[in-house]
């Protein structure tokens, strides 16, 4: 006989209910069990939360459908999304063509690359609060639309004042598209979702090798406006595919649309041929979403202060890195930069450079770096945790900094560079995998896009040190950026949270870490509401 008490809602009789405890007799065995009785509040062990609760939470339908054939999917139309990165990789290329083709000045050329992440800083916040409020599904949509029309518009603009304002929406549309994070998020069980995300982030690498490819075989015979128009094909492809995607199951039971997310999780389990948890789904309390006065409340107040400046140092060091690229190349090593620095005063600021196929060579060189930092950031990002990935990607990106104080000769500065561009893009991969699993869900895009917001601004702010700091002092450059991202390692540390083997969170009115932890851990003291509601 096996004695246990049940939780949650019931269809039992009202004896049994009042008793609180029942026997099940199980013929053929004898041994005799001690009984178990769990109290208020405790958590259920793992062997007794299997799929015959007569209530379960979209974590839980998560879990047990598991991953395949649907998330497959997922993960291609979403990655399609994140190519938009040949919309960013263009900048470097359509900058010097203009430059000849327009005799434009060197602030122009310069102001044509600061409005697209205008665009994006300005955008990344309201994309997030449409998200929150109206789907994911629906801001996801309406951004990469968005980007894909000026997109195309940008190559057919007769003159500069016509490029600079479209190249500003398509920042605009771009600011969007993380939000594709937020989607795949929440549809991936607990332990591939940091593996998962990673993966899409490959996406944004094959995006900018893949633009620089195409840059080489369409910009000496069909010149710079065909570019513009190609550059946008990932987009299209995701425009005429997301007419598949589903509506977030989270964000469903949050907004009352039940029978919705019942439709979307059996629409799961049927493609990757795996049962539906049965009993009732919980209808989660109906709340608020999308409202910034959740970002601060007292349980996540200093995880989006350190997030908004783990996220600003992110940007700022990567594209930082990438201005200081160009230039440390061109000097050959950065005790020559200050030499180089008169000889380029001394040019008129309309000479003309077109690209060569040296420079295209260089481009798809580093490029390529961000492969190892996705490979180095998936094999540490499970077993040291979030917060110690980010830290280490900071730490490292710090220390190679510094070593360019030497004057090392090419070959070692072009390690140097591959590595602190593999760890800064692998620190800015760990922060969109921590980012959506640390907010809840009614304020998982609104999370992501301040965070993206606040990346822009360090994007807008790195060209002062990297081309203007420079000229007056290269060390005093380096130290700068070592210097924000030890602080960013220190920021990162401090984090309150950490998401590694958690499940992510359905409310805003729980203390952080009382959903599911999953089925394949658990840990003490973290509880799991059973009943009918979430409160």
């Amino acid at each position: 006989v096996v004695k246990f008490r049940r939780t949650g809602e019931s269809s039992r009789s009202d004896e049994d209910v009042i008793s609180g405890e029942h026997e099940i007799q199980i013929e053929g065995v004898r041994t005799e069990l001690e009984p178990v009785e769990l109290e208020d509040g405790a958590a259920v062990p793992k062997e007794f939360a299997n799929p015959t609760d007569d209530t379960f939470l979209v974590e839980d339908a998560v879990e047990a459908i598991g991953f395949g054939k649907f998330q497959w999917k997922l993960s291609v139309i979403t990655g399609l999304a994140w190519a938009n990165a040949m919309e960013m990789m263009i900048l470097s290329i359509l900058a010097p063509q203009l430059h000849c083709e327009w005799r434009l000045p060197s602030w122009q050329v310069a102001l044509l690359t600061s409005v697209v992440f205008v665009g994006m800083m300005s955008s990344s916040t309201l994309w997030g609060n449409i998200s929150d409020q109206y789907g994911r599904k629906t801001g996801l949509k309406i951004s990469v639309l968005w980007t894909l029309y000026y997109g195309i518009l940008s190559g057919f603009a007769p003159v500069y004042s016509w490029i600079l304002v479209l190249r500003g929406l398509v920042g605009f549309g771009i600011g969007g598209v993380p939000q594709s994070v937020t989607l795949y998020a929440e549809f991936l069980p607990m332990k591939a979702r940091a593996k998962c995300i990673l993966l899409i982030e490959v996406f944004w690498a094959i995006g900018t090798v893949f633009e620089v490819l195409l840059a080489v075989v369409v910009m000496p015979t069909l010149g710079w406006r065909w570019l513009l128009i190609l550059s946008a094909l990932p987009l299209l492809l995701f425009a005429v595919l997301c007419f598949w995607l589903p509506e977030s199951a989270r964000y469903d039971v949050l907004s009352g649309n039940q029978e919705k997310a019942i439709a979307t999780l059996k629409r799961i389990a049927t493609e990757n041929g795996a049962p539906m948890p049965l009993g009732k789904l919980i209808i989660s309390r109906q709340e608020d979403r999308g409202k910034m006065r959740d970002l601060f409340t007292p349980h996540f107040r200093w995880t989006t202060l350190l997030l908004w400046f783990i996220w600003f140092s992110n940007a700022f060091s990567y594209y930082g890195l990438v201005l200081l690229t160009t230039e440390l190349f061109q000097a050959g090593d950065v005790c020559s930069i200050s030499s180089r620095r008169e000889e380029v005063k001394a040019k008129c600021s309309l000479a003309c450079e077109y690209l060569t196929e040296e420079d295209y060579t260089d481009l798809l060189w580093t490029t390529l770096s961000e492969f190892p930092g996705v490979l180095v950031t998936l094999w540490i990002i499970d077993r040291i945790g979030r917060k110690k990935t980010m830290a280490l990607s900071f730490l490292v990106f710090s220390f190679c900094s510094l070593l360019l104080f030497l004057c090392v000769g090419r070959n070692v500065l072009t390690v140097l560079l591959f590595i602190a561009r593999a760890f800064i893009s692998g620190g800015f991969q760990a922060a969109y995998v921590y980012t959506p699993e640390v907010y809840p869900t009614a304020t998982r895009a609104l999370g992501l896009g301040t965070c993206s917001g606040m990346a822009r601004v360090g994007a807008l702010i790195t060209p002062f040190i990297a081309q203007v700091m420079l000229e007056s002092s290269v060390y005093l450059t380096l130290v700068v950026y070592s210097g924000c991202c030890l602080l960013a390692a220190v920021a990162s540390c401090f984090l309150p949270i950490e998401t590694k083997g958690r499940g992510l969170q359905e409310s805003s009115h729980r203390e952080w870490g009382q959903e599911m932890v999953g089925r394949g851990s658990h840990s003490p003291g973290v509880t799991r509401s059973n009943s009918g509601s979430q409160e």
